[in-house]
C-alpha cells in the first residue's frame, strides 16, 4: 500500500498543493486503470460520494454509488432495509450489488462504510479494481455526519461512541486498501488532486515492481 498524506503545505501556511499533486494528468491515471474500476472505501462521512463524483468527472468515467444501487435494487431506502430485514440482509444485498458493479469495467465506485469489511467483497475488489481508502479522524467524521440523519448505524443514544467503535474495528481492515488518502475539511477538488497524486505514486511502484 502506498500512503500519501496531504496537509503538510497547509500546516506550513501554504495552501498550494504539491506540484506533483497539481500536475498529475487525469488521462494518465485513466489509462493506467485500464478496465479496472476505482473503488473508494472508508467510514460514513469520509467523502466517498462527494469526492467520487468529482473524481469520476476528472477521469471521464461513470460514477456509481453502491448505496444508491442497493436502494434501487431493493425498491426502498437503506434505513427501511435495516428496519424491516435487518443488517445481515442488507449486507447480503450489498455484497451482490458490488460484485455486479465490479464487472462493469472502468468506473468510480463509492462503497458503503461496511462493504470492505466483507472478506468476499475485499477479495473481489483486489482482483478486479484499485482500492482507495479515504481516511478521516473521528471529529471530522462526526462533524460531517451530523448534517444528515439517515445513518442507520448511528441511530442510537451514543453515536459518538458508535463511531469510535467503528473506527477501531474498521480502520485496520481499511488499511489493506491499495492507496490511503487523508480526507480533511478542505475543498473537494484538493482531495481529488491528492487521490490522483497518490494513485500516480502507487501505479509507479507497481510498474517498478513488475
Amino acid at each position: 500500500m502506498d500512503r500519501y498524506i496531504p496537509g503538510a503545505q497547509e500546516a506550513a501556511g501554504d495552501d498550494r498543493l504539491p506540484r506533483t499533486g497539481r500536475d498529475v494528468p487525469a488521462r494518465d491515471i485513466r489509462a493506467r486503470l485500464g478496465k479496472r474500476p476505482l473503488v473508494l472505501v472508508g467510514l460514513m462521512g469520509a467523502g466517498k460520494t462527494t469526492v467520487g463524483r468529482r473524481l469520476a468527472t476528472r477521469l471521464d468515467l461513470p460514477f456509481r454509488d453502491a448505496d444508491i444501487e442497493i436502494e434501487t435494487a431493493a425498491g426502498m431506502p437503506i434505513s427501511d432495509i435495516f428496519a424491516i430485514y435487518g443488517e445481515p440482509a442488507f449486507r447480503d444485498g450489498e455484497r451482490r450489488v458490488i460484485a455486479r458493479l465490479l464487472e462493469e469495467g472502468p468506473l468510480v465506485l463509492a462503497t458503503g462504510g461496511g462493504a470492505y469489511m466483507d472478506a468476499e467483497t475485499r477479495t473481489k475488489i483486489a482482483a478486479h479494481g484499485v482500492c482507495v481508502w479515504l481516511k478521516a479522524d473521528h471529529e471530522t467524521l462526526m462533524r460531517r455526519v451530523r448534517r444528515r440523519s439517515h445513518r442507520p448505524l448511528l441511530a442510537n443514544p451514543d453515536p459518538e461512541g458508535t463511531m469510535r467503535r467503528l473506527i477501531a474495528e474498521r480502520y485496520p481492515v481499511y488499511a489493506g486498501a491499495d492507496v490511503t488518502v487523508e480526507s480533511y475539511d478542505m475543498p473537494h477538488e484538493k482531495v481529488v488532486a491528492e487521490v490522483l497524486r497518490a494513485l500516480e505514486t502507487w501505479f509507479e511502484s507497481q510498474e517498478r515492481a513488475a
